[in-house]
């Protein structure tokens, strides 16, 4: 479905009209997930990561209030430069930036609208948003979860990003009827460290498993999407121990300087950045590129159907 808010570009509508593979990239990690230029330079090479795979990225944003499906280098190069400057952009900040002809880096509830509208089935992210820590007094809760809810497109990521409550998030997912399926992995990965000792509801070992599940599962009218978690490489993973001290440390102080809502995962990242010396932000980065890398696969799994 071709929407008129809606521009792909000619790479991306060439591959979808010939049935190949393409992967959706969001771009709020462009924008608010690290300083510039290592933003624009950190997508480049995740766009690479997905060619190199058999597929062809298409990052997702809004430029000049148009739905954009397929980004140049030029305009990643101007989102990485301008930084927190671009409005972040979930379901309910839409139109408002279209009606405004504004800029806007998608989080993941956006991109996958923005991908359902250009019928891009798969999109590779860092990790979903989830319930946060203390929702049951804040109601604080991503708009992620309820998109996943309703929107069909299958979301590889690293798990849910380990500031948040994990075993709600798992809980929220399964009331909704989201299947969580782990590659290679029995539990749900935390973002940052391999493991959270929470079960995923099935395990697949393979990308052309999780596209038979996609298939079967839009094939029968079942609305909303996939989420594919995807543990970070061993490498790369930080130890339980040494990431929850920063995050509780990180919440600390957010709580005390009254930071939340759409600024509260920024600051939380940016305060564990510090705290870990570096080490959170190279875990992001490695983590971005195995998602894009399996994301690929799992493309042309689905294409190949």
């Amino acid at each position: 479905m071709i929407n008129h808010y809606l521009d792909i570009s000619h790479e991306v509508m060439d591959a979808l009209n010939e049935g190949r593979a393409v992967v959706a990239l969001e771009s709020t990690i462009i924008s608010h997930g690290m300083p510039y230029p290592q933003n624009a330079e950190t997508a480049l090479r995740v766009e690479q990561k997905i060619r190199a795979g058999g597929a062809i990225p298409a990052t997702i944003a809004i430029i000049g209030g148009r739905l954009k499906a397929g980004l140049s280098p030029k305009e990643i190069d101007y989102l990485g430069e301008k930084g927190v400057q671009v409005t972040k952009v979930s379901r309910r900040d839409l139109p408002v930036l279209l009606a405004g002809n504004r800029d806007g880096a998608t989080t993941v509830a956006s991109t996958m609208i923005i991908a359902r509208l250009a019928g891009i089935p798969v999109f590779a992210t860092g990790g979903i948003g989830g319930v946060h820590r203390g929702a049951a007094q804040t109601m604080d809760i991503s708009a992620d979860l309820q998109e996943l809810a309703r929107t069909n497109v299958a979301v590889v990521c690293a798990g849910a990003k380990s500031i948040l409550d994990l075993k709600l998030t798992l809980e929220y997912l399964e009331t909704h009827g989201v299947p969580v399926l782990g590659y290679q992995m029995d539990e749900f990965p935390a973002f940052y460290s391999r493991s959270s000792g929470l079960p995923v509801d099935c395990r697949m070992d393979d990308a052309s498993e999780i596209a038979k599940v996609m298939k079967a599962k839009w094939g029968l009218g079942l609305e909303g999407g996939l989420v594919v978690a995807n543990p970070i490489p061993e490498a790369y993973a930080m130890s339980e121990d040494s990431i929850n001290i920063a995050i509780s440390r990180a919440i600390a102080e957010a709580e005390a300087k009254g930071i939340k809502g759409k600024s509260l995962t920024p600051f939380l990242l940016a305060k564990i950045e510090a705290l870990t010396e570096g080490k959170s932000l190279q875990a992001n980065i490695q983590l971005a590129l195995n998602n894009a890398a399996l994301a690929a696969a799992l493309a042309v799994a689905y294409a190949g159907l």
